[in-house]
């Protein structure tokens, strides 16, 4: 059999998987490439520079060994970093860094100058007539990398994030998008990422803004014709965090003017960190020029923490307010409660609280009582395909008939329905919903929505369908 690059590679990485944890193997070796094979040196390709240190730093031994299996005492390692070309037409020039027994090679960022803006820009977040020209951060202390527990659910975005912070505008992680569910820490983490920042650079104009909040200041900016200094204001910014970026979908102005400031930092060298609650491969109405820019840095995802990351962050967390707690209570509730570290930290509240309140002790019947309740009550995300499949589901049909062209009475009314619940179950805009409902646009979920409203008023079968998918839904 031929020896190959890709098959001693593939040697490598089944020994590799054999003795490092799953997640740790799935962060940092799945994304690898084999390269080609010359003589005794592997050349692999990883995805940045900090993925190349990160290896180096935590995985160098067991790499060697791997390798020295494959190709003997003599092996080497050559890291090949690709980065996406990210200046146009300006190509990136490649240095080969030499080692003892391993390389890498780089691409280097080519500098842009900054333009320099007028000082007289006018503020969004400063009340009109009020002479103020320092830039406030809207940052929150209390969200810090040291609250911030790393598990194996965070360990890339985490470590991502202080390798942005040390050294803002100079990773590759330029943008990072971090994304993950409800409740895992992605609002948290990026105000870290900036409190980080301005505690390192002090001089640096570091700013968190909602993609909601932002969208509605450029609204205003427009009614008032003032456009421009919208946009120069956000240009001047050294480090600009954008978070739950999902926002601006359909919003196809502000999606125009955050293009063009994004553009402008990201050429001068400033960093651009944003959070959503989905990978841009997943995101409705995004205009591919904002997706393929995201794309440009790294997108790490925050999973569902481990049960053991849930216990060191109810340990934390009872630690940071001075609480003690039986080992066995924490452990239940860490057990029982899973989905979001939101919940997880929200259920400790509500056990001190009761316990303090109504003067109990904190014993095991308590804990079960109040993550009963909470578990209860936390309304459960709903998907549109799980609508479709619920619907579908209810009415006897497959979700390809309930998407068809048909016209039929039972199917369209079993359509609307399903664009009825998804509006009001999800925060997606028409145009997804009708996009994922049969390719329809979003004049047609909006008539689906006023249709089944005004036959849940009229016809009463028509009532008794929505109270019995209220129900299945909403469980």
């Amino acid at each position: 059999m031929e020896i190959t690059a890709q098959s001693v590679w593939n040697n490598c990485l089944a020994f590799i998987k054999d003795n490092i944890q799953p997640q740790a193997y799935k962060t940092w070796f799945e994304p690898i490439k084999a390269v080609k094979l010359s003589g005794n040196a592997l050349s692999i390709q990883v995805p940045s520079k900090f993925f190349y240190e990160w290896l180096e730093e935590h995985y160098v031994k067991i790499l060697k060994v791997a390798l020295t299996k494959e190709l003997g005492e003599d092996a080497k390692l050559v890291y090949v970093i690709k980065m996406e070309n990210t200046y146009g037409n300006k190509q990136p020039f490649t240095e080969k860094i030499p080692s003892s027994n391993r390389s890498a090679v780089k691409s280097q960022d080519v500098d842009v100058p900054f333009d320099n803006k007028s000082p007289e820009l006018k503020n969004p977040f400063v009340i009109p007539g009020i002479r103020n020209v320092k830039i406030e951060s809207q940052l929150n202390p209390s969200y810090n990398f040291e609250n911030f527990l790393e598990g194996d659910s965070n360990r890339l975005a985490r470590n991502a994030g202080i390798a942005v912070a040390n050294k803002p505008g100079g990773t590759s992680f330029n943008p990072l998008l971090i994304f993950g569910g409800v409740g895992l820490g992605k609002t948290h983490l990026a105000h870290a990422i900036g409190v980080d920042i301005k505690d390192k650079y002090p001089e640096k104009t570091v700013l968190y803004i909602s993609a909601e909040k932002f969208t509605q200041q450029y609204i205003d900016s427009v009614k008032k014709n003032n456009r421009n200094d919208f946009i120069h204001f956000y240009q001047i910014i050294d480090v600009l965090i954008i978070d739950d970026v999902q926002f601006l979908s359909g919003k196809t102005g502000t999606q125009d003017v955050f293009f063009h400031i994004f553009n402008h930092l990201h050429q001068n060298g400033k960093q651009v960190v944003l959070t959503s609650d989905k990978a841009p491969v997943d995101m409705q109405d995004i205009e591919q020029r904002l997706l393929s820019r995201f794309k440009w840095g790294l997108s790490a995802e925050l999973q569902t923490p481990d049960f053991e990351t849930r216990v060191s962050i109810l340990r934390n967390k009872l630690y940071r307010d001075g609480v003690e707690m039986p080992e066995d209570i924490v452990e239940y509730v860490a057990k029982h409660i899973k989905s979001n570290v939101r919940e997880l930290e929200g259920a400790i509240i509500s056990l001190i609280a009761q316990s303090s309140f109504n003067k109990k002790e904190i014993t095991i019947n308590l804990a079960k009582d109040i993550v009963e309740k909470f578990v209860r009550n936390t309304k459960r995300e709903v998907s549109i395909d799980y609508i479709q499949k619920v619907v579908s589901d209810y009415f006897q049909m497959d979700v390809s008939t309930l998407q068809s062209k048909t016209r039929k009475r039972h199917i369209v009314q079993a359509r609307q329905l399903a664009m009825f619940f998804a509006k009001k179950y999800t925060k997606a805009s028409l145009a997804s919903i009708g996009s994922q409902i049969g390719q329809r646009d979003h004049a047609t979920v909006l008539h689906a929505c006023k249709t089944v409203d005004n036959l849940s008023s009229t016809d009463k079968q028509f009532r008794k369908y929505v109270e019995d998918l209220s129900k299945k839904l909403s469980l």
